[in-house]
């Protein structure tokens, strides 16, 4: 399978390094808005064409399928031009960052036929697979999700320390990561939803801190605190409460809510949880079948989303 990668940031590195280890598969290009980045980036993984044209990209014979890791606010477009130039496309969460953009996605996904994965990477990471295992084998049942989304972000920054050309988003981004992970795990979609916020940035103008509530119609609850204030730790950690033990999920390690630590490098073939997206990815366009957060799986997130957004927008 031949894949293009869009977008050479922190998350578009991390889906090259992921691809590597997948048989059968070779990036034939990579795009970025700077030209330079874009041809260090496939020197370095010997990329045979660098560009800043996506359309040039979507139009090459030499692509089955394109990854997108492009600011958010591009997602929407570039997933439907991918799907409407034949391409399956597998793009980074986000989807969209508007309810309207993330149906238009499904319908135009639905009218095309094309594979449309969304990455939403925690349904993958080794240690949210092993809750998940117990769950369907009747073992846990949730009774809440503490989740606390953490970065010190006061300027215009990357993953990777760099700038960036476009903002972050506290709801759209990284909420995102939860209100979908929470509903997954709990098999159901939040009934009732509650968002409040901080302080607008004067200069990034978006909100730094956030909390949000969700509730199940079974009773199923999670509290998601998140701050681009946080001076600490960086990162997602989530916290399972069950009716059979506490868990505590940090990306791809798991350790009960005494922190004894559970061993996971058995659940999947890769402990790395951007790979086994990637894998997934490749999988489904191979054997013609719906991927794991698809954009039908995943639209009740956004559908949840933005009725956040309007909560919080009628707060200011």
């Amino acid at each position: 399978m031949r894949i293009a990668l869009a977008g050479t940031g922190a998350f578009g590195i991390k889906h090259l390094d992921g691809l590597q280890n997948i048989d059968g598969v070779s990036v034939t290009a990579v795009v970025s808005r700077r030209l330079e980045q874009a041809e260090e980036v496939a020197r370095k993984y010997g990329v045979p064409v660098a560009t800043t044209s996506l359309d040039e990209v979507l139009a090459s014979d030499d692509v089955d399928a394109v990854i997108l890791c492009t600011p958010t606010q591009l997602h929407a477009s570039q997933s439907i031009a991918a799907m409407r130039a034949g391409k399956n496309v597998q793009v980074e969460i986000p989807v969209a960052d508007s309810w309207a953009d993330a149906r238009e996605v499904d319908r135009v996904q639905r009218e095309t036929g094309r594979t449309c994965m969304v990455g939403h990477t925690r349904r993958f990471n080794p240690s949210h697979q092993w809750v998940r295992r117990r769950i369907l084998a009747g073992e846990l049942s949730i009774q809440q999700m503490d989740v606390q989304t953490y970065f010190f972000r006061r300027t215009n920054m990357n993953a990777a320390g760099q700038p960036r050309s476009w903002t972050d988003h506290l709801l759209w981004h990284h909420a995102a990561h939860t209100v979908d992970l929470f509903q997954y795990q709990a098999g159901e979609q939040s009934q009732l939803h509650h968002a409040v916020q901080g302080p607008i940035h004067p200069e990034l103008g978006i909100a730094m801190d956030m909390s949000i509530q969700l509730r199940t119609p079974s009773g199923k609850i999670c509290t998601l605190s998140l701050s681009f204030n946080n001076d600490g730790p960086l990162g997602t950690f989530f916290r399972y409460i069950c009716d059979n033990g506490t868990y505590i999920a940090r990306y791809d390690d798991l350790v009960t809510g005494r922190e004894e630590p559970i061993d996971v490098s058995h659940v999947d073939v890769s402990t790395n949880g951007i790979e086994l997206q990637d894998r997934e990815f490749v999988a489904a366009i191979n054997e013609g079948r719906e991927p794991n957060s698809s954009i039908a799986s995943v639209l009740g997130c956004y559908r949840v989303l933005g009725e956040l957004e309007t909560q919080l927008a009628s707060q200011r």
